[in-house]
């Protein structure tokens, strides 16, 4: 095992870390792993030694309101520079997203931006975002934001889309639509003059305007990209986002042997291009964001075992963009052996339907400290090394309006998240929301009707505490109708709950949106004898009153 100091500082000021060199991998020089002061961390040679990620998808640099950045300000690199800085000291790799892995956010050569920004302007009649803009100028957002990075005691990574689906519905422009200036970051010439590679072609639903991986030049197009990220850009890692979207395939015209063998040929190609282009002999990291559900790995044809054995460093269980606590963590930590786990961690746990169309119109339940807290908890339990956050800049304002309370992000927890000591003994707050609708789990977990008589079933993965569970807590079900005349009855590892006239937030919640009223609660008592580290059986049984649907159901525990 290899002990790696909290602060063990070098000639620059920040942190150093030691290792024995290996053949191919080597540990990274003290920039590039400038770690925030934490605990001693026990990792072996090799493994990727960060604890806290911290996603920024570009996107919120202008879009959303912040202390440096006002509503409708065009993007200027001072921005990009403040989104670094508000994360320094507390995070330990801050990986960015430079628009959607189909037009480049630098000055390109596999894609030269002066023909692409005129060809979009001829199709769509519309003029550059204001990064496009920026490139045009002469700007580099990549090069900004490394240098940023560096001065901050950041690890630089990008996180390449593979697959983003964002403004394709309009690709084709039929009666009535509107395309804006996003168009530019999202459709090429190429996309557009090649529509037998699309998944599926005259829809507008987003799992079908992506490209079908099955296709060798789909997957060259992204393996230019990437190649040209590094050969030109002194990054400390790669992440290959699959869940931006989450659909590469035509599930009935594939089997998961070739989708297997083509998502594990790629990885090899970016693994080797990583190697080639590394400088001054540092290891370059190399991370996939892939489904925090098993049944997910299978469609999009990722075997964590054979990526692991082709150069895959880091695995981050992803649940598209929420926070949840219903994951397959065991057996994805099993088939990834090798490589250091992370489990992400999101600003909303539930989206509520659209205010009205387009994007960014619904409302948000944001996750709270505590969920924040208790589900990384629960990912160190499962063997995770870490945690990523994947649209934490999005508690601010953004969108439009009527969308319910909106925040500065509580960057506060960061500096808790890389504890798993000090998670372990913080209150906890277990929960199963609406969030994540995902096609590979049928029916999803919530919402769940409830008829008479019939017992409606939750497990709930649950970790301890230090010293174990001490003081009663309380379990909740919200529904979505009212439960005037109703009576529900709980059991909990097969003892019924007493109810518990307390139906109150079990922690200070300042955003209300999409919380239960008082005629949509319940509550009951949970014995601190009765829960299990691991798998927790939850009965809900309507006794009587008509069918109605659990919204959502949370766990306090002290």
């Amino acid at each position: 095992m290899l002990l790696l100091s909290a602060r063990p500082v070098g000639v620059t000021g920040k942190p150093v870390y030691f290792a024995p060199v290996n053949r191919r991998r080597l540990l990274q020089s003290a920039a590039a792993l400038a770690l925030a002061p934490r605990p001693l961390l026990a990792v072996t040679p090799n493994l990727a030694p960060f604890r806290v990620l911290y996603s920024n998808d570009t996107t919120n640099i202008s879009g959303c309101v912040s202390p440096w950045h006002k509503a409708g300000e065009p993007f200027r690199t001072a921005m990009l520079e403040a989104s670094v800085d508000e994360v320094a000291g507390k995070v330990d790799a801050h990986f960015l997203q430079p628009g959607l892995g189909m037009v480049p956010m630098w000055p390109s050569k596999v894609l030269p931006l002066e023909p692409h920004y005129a060809w979009i302007k001829e199709r769509y009649g519309v003029s550059p975002d204001s990064f496009g803009k920026y490139v045009l100028a002469g700007g580099d957002v990549v090069k900004v934001f490394i240098d940023r990075c560096r001065k901050t005691g950041q690890a630089p990574f990008i996180s390449f889309r593979l697959n983003d689906a964002h403004h394709k519905e309009f690709a084709f422009p039929q009666p009535g639509d509107k395309p804006g200036t996003s168009m530019g970051m999202s459709v090429t010439r190429h996309y557009v003059e090649h529509p037998e590679f699309i998944l599926k072609q005259g829809s507008k639903r987003a799992a079908d305007v992506v490209q079908n991986w099955i296709h060798r030049e789909v997957r060259a197009q992204k393996l230019a990209l990437i190649t040209e990220l590094c050969e030109n850009y002194d990054l400390d890692g790669l992440e290959l986002d699959f869940m931006r979207f989450d659909s590469f395939f035509n599930q009935s015209e594939t089997t998961l042997e070739q989708r297997c063998e083509i998502i594990t040929g790629f990885v090899q190609q970016v693994r080797a291009v990583l190697d080639r282009t590394a400088r001054y002999g540092r290891q370059r990291w190399l991370c996939a964001r892939v489904p925090c559900l098993i049944k997910g790995l299978d469609s999009l044809g990722i075997d964590l075992t054979a990526l692991v054995a082709s150069g895959l460093d880091m695995v981050n269980a992803s649940a598209s963009y929420f926070t949840t606590q219903a994951m397959d963590l065991v057996p994805i930590r099993k088939r990834c052996e090798g490589a250091a786990l992370y489990v992400e961690l999101c600003h909303s746990i539930e989206n509520g339907p659209k205010l009205t169309t387009g994007y960014d119109t619904f409302a948000f339940r944001r996750t709270t400290k505590e969920q924040l807290q208790t589900t990384a908890h629960l990912g160190y339990a499962r063997g995770a090394q870490g945690v990523s956050l994947f649209n934490f800049a999005y508690y601010r304002p953004h969108g439009g309006p009527g969308r319910g309370e909106f925040s500065e992000p509580p960057f506060d927890v960061l500096l808790s998240l890389g504890d798993a000591a000090l998670l372990a003994r913080q209150p906890q707050h277990w929960f199963f929301a609406i969030g994540w609708n995902n096609a590979y789990q049928r029916p999803p977990l919530l919402p769940r009707k409830l008829t008479i008589g019939q017992k409606t079933l939750f497990h709930m993965d649950m970790a301890p505490p230090v010293g174990g569970w001490k003081s009663e807590g309380r379990l909740r079900v919200q529904c979505e109708e009212p439960l005037e005349g109703h009576a529900l009855k709980v059991r909990f590892n097969g003892k019924e709950l007493e109810t518990n006239e307390n139906i109150s937030e079990p922690f200070v919640n300042s955003n209300l949106t999409l919380l239960g009223t008082r005629e949509q609660m319940r509550a009951w008592k949970v014995p601190a004898s009765l829960p299990l580290n691991g798998k927790n059986e939850i009965e809900v049984t309507l006794v009587s009153g008509e069918a109605v649907s659990v919204h959502y159901l949370d766990v306090k525990l002290q």
